[in-house]
This record gives structure tokens, C-alpha cells and sequence, in this order.
């Protein structure tokens, strides 16, 4: 099949068959980052413990990839707006995979918590230009009837890819987890290289604002060290915490004149006139605590407090991703049938508050169907809140500006995941410790109960490793089962404020009908400068002068009378 039928041209939509053809490349591309990250997810503990790290290091390795992925996702989003989409598409999987790859090699938790930052790096551009792909040739009313195609390949990575990094690890080993996805990404990169064609774009001058990058990741990072170690290597109310939170600081506020001053910023800072995004923004930030954070520390909770072994610990997850799969579907088909999409969004959050209000009370003799519960309440909140706060962001932005706001809103909700599970983690770890302390006497008299192996197990406890709780005797295993269980709730309580201002944020975004038009067809129209909402078919909008206009945009200038004529299909 030639290339020219699966490009959007004017006045015409692409056909169903040249859109399916289209997303082929881009479903492909997204199997291969999440089951590069699902693969792993539930090894992370053993991979900890076979490489002597501490929970310190297990919350850098999720945090490294996290810290990344959000610095480059508006940078990859910026590029979107100035340069070939496809191409930056084929060097995002690349990086990507090459990165997962490399880490399978790692011999430290140094060199591991490395190339998962690079591997970040990759999955920011995956993250970012999967969107604005999409929203090329997918309006945003039309864009739920697909839904199921990627919750299809959601389903496949997320259900199977943790199940499939279990078996690998108790079968052969936890390093073939990542080499897993090499074959799928060679696959991805030429079908997308086949089957993705989209508009010619017009060539720009590409400007990056590297003084804004490396601002943004010096705030960000001392930020996040500061969590870490704070309360640990030193006290909290510290000279040390001076330097960090005012060097983030005077970061921050630099990166903010700098934004405001560059022609090309790395997140323009007027994007947040539009209320729209703005409010999106905010509800991203605990969108992104709930996913990372559940995915991070459910998987610890059922190998620390039940455990579980990988293999295990990826069943007893089935119901957080039953619940996302389930409501990121149906949500989607319901958007595409009735136009409707607010009522969808505060269900979400409402999940969101509920899911992680029940997960800081679990215990690690909680009754699982309880737990099973809890985790599916989760996973529906972040299917019917993640990919619709996009939607709605690309529905009232200017189609020039679609890449570096949808960029925008993922970048905020990976920055709400990093910051959410580094202060989770930081506050595990300091609970745990307490927890230790606390319960001496019941560690001391399990250890005495062992005989021989006492001073074993006594010296692998104080080298301060994250433990292998499944591999512990039983007197033993059930205190640390305990103290795991109860830090792991109670990091959960963090969300939950941020979940109930998502709600706030939800309630308040402005209730703005779908386009039907894509990204093209509005650049097209002459839609430059201008948001759309969705019109009856055959119908303009009216100016004040009685011609067809052009329709306002998101921050409400009326810029009738320019002469534009065009049409919602």
C-alpha cells in the first residue's frame, strides 16, 4: 500500500483502515516502553537485594527513570513542534531500549539507577510524542473508539509483562528481564518506519533552551536528593537542607525568568493562561503520585509483607491493572457515544481519593479481596483521570501549540510521580527504620529462635540490604512482614491530599465540547491561533457582521472576522 492514502490532506479524513494502519506503529512503539518498565517491576526487590542496595536505592532506580522522563518529555514535546515527529518517535524507542538493555548488565545499584536514567530519557520522548502522533490523525471526539486498541496493548504489557518478569526471574534469572523487549523494539521500529505517514509539516529553525534544562534539573534534583537523604545523613532542620532547598529554589525562580524571557522556552509559561490546562496541570500532578507510587509499592507490599515470590507478586496485581484497563475503555467508548467527558473525570478522582484513602490501612494480614478491592478502586481512579486530562488539554489548545501542551501536562504529571515516590520512599525507609527500633526485643528473640543460623541472618539484617523477606525463617519473617506492611500503608496517606485537589481541580475545568477535527485538519482550516469546539456539521460560526468567522480561543479572544472559513466534521 502506498504512502500518500495514509496521509490526512485537505478537506479530507483519513479512512478507518488508514488510521488503523497508522496507530499499527504507534501501538507497537508503546508495547515496547511498557513492557520494558512492566517486566521489571516486580524483580525490583530481589534485583535490589542480589545487588546489595538499600531502600534508598530502590527508590533512586524508580526515581531515576521518573526524574528523566519528566526533564525530557517537554523537551521531546518542544522538538514535536519544530522538526520531524516520526523520526524523533524511531530515536525515542531506540534510546529507550538500548538503555533497558544495558542496565540488564548492571553490577551495582549505581550502575543501575545510571542507565535507568537514560532509559528515562527515551521514555520521555515515547510519552510525549505518542500523543501528539495520535492527535494528528485522531480527533478528540473520535479518539475513544480506539480505546480499546490500546487498552488491548495495555492489558498484553501490564498484565503480562509483570507475570512474564516474575517466571523469567525465578526461572533463569532477573537480568533477561531486560533484554526481553530487544526483538518487539526492532519489530516497532520498522513498522512505524511502514505504516506511520503523516502530513509534511513546515520546517522550523530549531531553538532548545538548554539554560531552562539545566535549571529545571537542578531544582528538581536537589529537591529530591534532599527528601532522600534528609532525616538520615543529616537532620532535617540542617545546614545541608539549607543549601538544597534554596539552591531548588533559586533554581526554580531562575528557571521561571528564564521560561518568560527565551523565544523558544522549554515549557511556555503561557500555556497557563489557558484555565483548561492550567487546572489539568494540577489534577496530572496526583494522577501521576497514584499510578507510580501504586506501582512501585504494591509490588514491594506483596514481596515484604505477604511474601510473595515476583512470580506471585505479579498475580496479586491483576486487580489495580483489571481496574485501569476496565475504566480507560469503557470511559473512552462512553467520551466517543455521548461527547461527554467531566463526569467521567470527577468519578476518577473521587477513585483516586477512595483507592488510596483504603491502601494506607491495609496490614499484612489484611484480607486480600479487601486489598484486591482497594487496588482495583485505584487503578479505575488513574484509567478514567491519566490519558483524558490530555484529551482535554489538546481539545482547547492552539494546533500549533499541541505538542508542547500535551508534553506539558504528562511532564507535570511524571514530575508529580517522581516528587511522590521519592517522598514516599523517603518516608518508608525512616518508617521502617523507626518500626526496626521499635519492635528490637520481637527481631531479638526470633534471631535467638533460629540456633546456628542466628548470626547469619543477624549479620545480613545490620548490613541494612533491602531483605528478601520470602526467604526468611518464619519467626523472623512475620515481624519484618509487619513492619514493611505498616511503612508501605502509611506512605500511601501522601497521596491522598493530592487526590482530593485533583478532585477540586477537576470540578472547576471548564466543561468545553470535543472537536472532531484532528491536529491537521485544523492547521488546515487556518486554525493556527485558534482552539476549536465542536459545531454541527455544515455549520460556521457567525461574527457580529453576520459572516463566517473564525471560533474564540481557549482564553476567550474573539478573533472573528479574519476570514477563516471553516467546518467541524
Amino acid at each position: 500500500m502506498s504512502a500518500s492514502p495514509s496521509v490526512p490532506h485537505e478537506g479530507k479524513s483519513m479512512s478507518r483502515r488508514a488510521v488503523l494502519e497508522a496507530l499499527s506503529g504507534l501501538l507497537l512503539g508503546m508495547f515496547v516502553s511498557m513492557l520494558a518498565s512492566t517486566v521489571v517491576s516486580t524483580s525490583l526487590p530481589v534485583i535490589i537485594h542480589d545487588l546489595e542496595g538499600t531502600q534508598t536505592a530502590f527508590t533512586w532506580v524508580v526515581t531515576a527513570t521518573l526524574l528523566t522522563t519528566a526533564i525530557s518529555t517537554p523537551i521531546w514535546g518542544k522538538l514535536a513542534d519544530l522538526t520531524n515527529r516520526k523520526v524523533l518517535y524511531q530515536l525515542a524507542i531506540v534510546i529507550f531500549v538500548l538503555a533497558t538493555a544495558a542496565a540488564g548488565f548492571s553490577q551495582s545499584p549505581e550502575m543501575l539507577i545510571a542507565f535507568r536514567a537514560v532509559q528515562g530519557i527515551g521514555a520521555g520522548g515515547l510519552a510525549a510524542l505518542s500523543q501528539v502522533l495520535m492527535a494528528d490523525i485522531i480527533s478528540p471526539r473520535e479518539r475513544g473508539r480506539y480505546m480499546g486498541l490500546f487498552g488491548a496493548v495495555m492489558a498484553v504489557a501490564t498484565i503480562g509483562g509483570p507475570l512474564l518478569g516474575g517466571v523469567i526471574t525465578d526461572a533463569w534469572g532477573w537480568r533477561w528481564n531486560f533484554f526481553v523487549s530487544l526483538p518487539v523494539a526492532v519489530a516497532a521500529l520498522l513498522i512505524v518506519q511502514r505504516t506511520l505517514h503523516i502530513a509534511p509539516r513546515e520546517r522550523k529553525q530549531t531553538s532548545i533552551d538548554y539554560l531552562g534544562i539545566v535549571l529545571l534539573s537542578t531544582s528538581v534534583s536537589l529537591l529530591l536528593i534532599w527528601v532522600t537523604l534528609a532525616g538520615d545523613s543529616f537532620e532535617w532542620m540542617s545546614v545541608e537542607t539549607l543549601l538544597m532547598v534554596g539552591g531548588a529554589v533559586l533554581a526554580a525562580i531562575l528557571f521561571v525568568v528564564t521560561e518568560l524571557k527565551v523565544r523558544e522556552p522549554l515549557v511556555p509559561l503561557t500555556l497557563f493562561r489557558n484555565l483548561t490546562f492550567t487546572l489539568s496541570v494540577i489534577a496530572s500532578i496526583a494522577t501521576g503520585i497514584a499510578m507510580f507510587g501504586a506501582s512501585v509499592f504494591l509490588s514491594q507490599y506483596m514481596q515484604l509483607a505477604r511474601g510473595a515470590t515476583p512470580t506471585e507478586a505479579g498475580v496479586m496485581t491483576i486487580p489495580m491493572i483489571g481496574g485501569l484497563l476496565v475504566a480507560s475503555i469503557g470511559v473512552g467508548a462512553l467520551i466517543t457515544r455521548t461527547g461527554k467527558w467531566k463526569p467521567f473525570l470527577i468519578v476518577g478522582a473521587a477513585l483516586l481519593i477512595a483507592g488510596s484513602t483504603m491502601l494506607s490501612t491495609i496490614h499484612y494480614d489484611t484480607d486480600f479481596t479487601l486489598v484486591s478491592l482497594y487496588m482495583a478502586m485505584l487503578g479505575a481512579g488513574v484509567g478514567m483521570t491519566m490519558q483524558n486530562l490530555v484529551l482535554v488539554v489538546q481539545n482547547t489548545t492552539s494546533p500549533t501549540e499541541i505538542g508542547v501542551a500535551s508534553s506539558g501536562v504528562t511532564f507535570f504529571r511524571s514530575l508529580g510521580g517522581t516528587i511522590g515516590v521519592s517522598v514516599m520512599g523517603a518516608a518508608l525507609a525512616s518508617q521502617v527504620t523507626t518500626l526496626v527500633g521499635e519492635r528490637r526485643d520481637d527481631i531479638q528473640g526470633a534471631l535467638m529462635s533460629l540456633g546456628d543460623q542466628a548470626q547469619t541472618w543477624a549479620t545480613q539484617l545490620q548490613s541494612g540490604t533491602l531483605p528478601q523477606v520470602s526467604a526468611m525463617p518464619e519467626a523472623l519473617r512475620v515481624v519484618f512482614e509487619d513492619i514493611y506492611a505498616t511503612g508501605i500503608s502509611h506512605s500511601f496517606l501522601i497521596a491522598v491530599p493530592f487526590a482530593v485537589l485533583s478532585l477540586i481541580a477537576i470540578v472547576f475545568l471548564p466543561n468545553k465540547p470535543l472537536t472532531t477535527m484532528t491536529t491537521t485538519e485544523r492547521l488546515q482550516a487556518g486554525e493556527a491561533d485558534l482552539a476549536t469546539v465542536s459545531v454541527p456539521e455544515g455549520m460556521g460560526v457567525l461574527t457580529a457582521t453576520g459572516s463566517v468567522g473564525t471560533i474564540p480561543d481557549a482564553a476567550g479572544d474573539d478573533r472573528a472576522g479574519t476570514g477563516s472559513r471553516r467546518s467541524a466534521r
